[in-house]
């Protein structure tokens, strides 16, 4: 089985129903090594609440700001789309786990149960473009499933969505039905380029 992800007892669901990850999970070596592997300057990962790459998914034309972390107040209130702690920094091994909104606060995910296979999402930081390709969409899970998040993805509660391979794995989590927290939508994505930005931050 894949390695240990996070469930009903490692999180707090909230009133929004994003996951929340709390310490003592186990995953302290993989955090420490995402996060010196990160986007920012000199090799640091970025700052908790702190926006510092850009997502793109032309599919429901969506370019939105991804921050460090997944607090309510201070990311996903304000229209971020969050990234789960000790998960992969985009374009890193592993899997880059991004949380979002459904309905309110700038909804970023609104739309998100429209992508399909083969649709792009893209990330830029302020180093690098990272091209991941949609492959598949669990359509809806319990907020316990954490290990749609894990380093290798898979669902502990519908087990014929699962990988099995290690790799450069994207996760987007959100709310689903639309206004409501009962459950979640889950799409992944896999790494399939990646490129150093152009000289002046050039799309």
């Amino acid at each position: 089985m894949a390695g240990r992800g996070v469930g009903l007892r490692d999180a707090d669901t909230g009133g929004d129903g994003i996951l929340r990850l709390r310490s003592g999970d186990g995953r302290g070596r993989d955090r420490d090594r995402d996060r010196s592997a990160g986007s920012g300057a000199g090799g640091q990962g970025p700052r908790r609440d702190q926006a510092y790459a850009v997502l793109r998914i032309p599919r429901i034309g969506l370019t939105v700001p991804i921050a460090e972390g997944i607090s309510r107040a201070a990311v996903l209130n304000k229209g971020y789309v969050g990234h789960y702690p000790r998960t992969a920094q985009p374009g890193q091994a592993g899997n880059v786990a991004l949380a979002g909104h459904r309905n309110t606060h700038g909804e970023p995910f609104r739309q998100l149960d429209e992508v399909r296979p083969g649709d792009t999402v893209r990330i830029d930081t302020a180093d690098a473009r990272y091209t991941y390709v949609i492959e598949r969409t669990l359509p809806r899970t319990s907020p316990a499933d954490g290990t749609v998040i894990a380093r290798v993805p898979y669902s502990s509660v519908h087990p014929r969505y699962r990988y099995t391979e290690p790799g450069y794995y994207l996760t987007l989590t959100t709310c689903t039905p639309e206004f409501t927290s009962r459950y979640r939508l889950v799409v992944w994505a896999r790494l399939k380029a990646a490129a150093p930005r152009d000289v002046g931050g050039g799309r």
